[in-house]
């Protein structure tokens, strides 16, 4: 069995997540740090007590110093990984067959490999390192996903602010050492124009992948409203399910472009525009225009940092309930966020506070959550991100 020389020791008197189960150790809860040339490397952690706790990898430059991989001792090598990878494959296989061409592949933690995040589009798969451990074997995490997946290209989109704080470089580039040319590529039976070594984050939202096709089944003859629509994916599910009108709204150019170019090319009629929402639902005309049927709030993370939250709630609370006011009775409001800082109690609370200012009597239709391919460790809140609502706004 494999044993590390080095061990992490938690300090007597801290209430360490860790004891509970969470995989993450942080430098202000040990009783000393161990030397640099650990970094990157496999180590112990013990509890106060002397408890073995698992074997993890270890980064002094970090604030979480330690990500644990299992719960027995493990090296970080060939066998490791590719076990790793092999039952994260299982794992979405047994999803069953929407989850097999275009997928999340590795989220992280949750699939025991912190710091690795992997997305499939067909035969291109996407790659976000962002652990010193896992940069460190990044030729043999490249070999390995090469075998288990067999992929015509492997883009490393290493260029997430994250890195930063694992003292990582910012950079993008693929396994074959080609430029992969932007092109279309199927998803969920409509053609999207992917640039996915240049374009935001992976290159496509796969998480909201379901919620796409839950919000069309309400869609028939009704007027849409897509609210920060990125590539347009929801405006574009609405339309082909027969919506009487749609707009998409974004304040990137480059995105609503993109979105133009999809519609187009299925044959859509879609309006796009290129405006901040917070603003445009602000504007004097929207009182003499007609009420929207449904209503798609799909914003970036509001909240990047823990202490952000407070103004990201008042932000969230104001973008709700903007939509609730433009909202015909009856209406439907499909509203997300995927900021793992927000719980769902908090957007419960907003959404709460919205319907009450709007003075809307407002229902739940359907939860909202992250997909299978998206798992979320019971025991790591921060493996949740994505949380939202379909409510009816009479």
């Amino acid at each position: 069995m494999p044993t590390p020389a080095v061990c992490l020791k938690l300090k007597p008197n801290v209430r360490a997540r860790s004891m509970t189960g969470h995989p993450w150790v942080f430098a202000n809860e040990v009783e000393a740090l161990l030397d640099a040339s650990f970094d990157g490397e496999v180590v112990d952690c013990r509890d106060r007590a002397g408890r073995f706790l698992g074997s993890g990898i270890y980064n002094s430059r970090s604030q979480i110093i330690w990500r644990r991989l299992a719960r027995e001792r493990v090296l970080l090598d060939e066998a490791f990984l590719r076990g790793a990878l092999e039952r994260a494959k299982s794992r979405r296989d047994a999803l069953g067959s929407f989850w097999q061409t275009n997928r999340r592949l590795v989220w992280s933690e949750a699939d025991d490999l912190p710091g690795l995040v992997v997305d499939q589009f067909a035969d291109t798969l996407v790659v976000q390192i962002q652990t010193l451990a896992l940069e460190k074997r990044r030729p043999l995490v490249a070999s390995l996903l090469q075998s288990v997946f067999q992929p015509a290209e492997i883009i490393f989109r290493n260029d997430a602010p994250i890195r930063r704080l694992e003292g990582l470089p910012i950079e993008v580039s693929t396994h074959s050492g080609r430029i992969w040319e932007p092109r279309w590529v199927g998803v969920d039976g409509m053609d999207y124009w992917l640039d996915l070594q240049g374009g935001q984050k992976t290159g496509f939202y796969l998480d909201q992948r379901r919620q796409h096709a839950a919000v069309a089944s309400h869609c028939r003859g009704k007027r849409v409203l897509d609210a920060f629509c990125n590539q347009g994916a929801f405006a574009l599910q609405a339309a082909r399910a027969g919506a009487a009108e749609v707009l998409g709204l974004d304040s990137a150019e480059d995105a609503i472009a993109s979105a133009g170019r999809n519609a187009a090319r299925a044959g859509l009629s879609i309006r796009f525009e290129v405006a901040n929402v917070f603003d445009w639902f602000n504007h004097p005309s929207r009182e003499g225009e007609p009420l929207w049927d449904v209503v798609v709030l799909d914003p970036p993370p509001f909240a990047k940092s823990r202490s952000a939250l407070e103004g990201a709630l008042r932000g969230y609370k104001e973008i709700n309930l903007r939509a609730m006011q433009r909202l015909a009775p009856g209406g439907l409001l499909a509203t997300y966020t995927c900021s793992h800082h927000m719980q769902d109690a908090d957007l419960r609370s907003v959404l709460a506070e919205a319907a009450a200012d709007a003075r809307r009597r407002v229902r739940v239709v359907e939860f909202c959550h992250q997909p299978p391919d998206h798992p979320v460790l019971i025991t790591m809140p921060e493996s949740e991100y994505l949380r939202g609502y379909l409510l009816r706004v009479d």
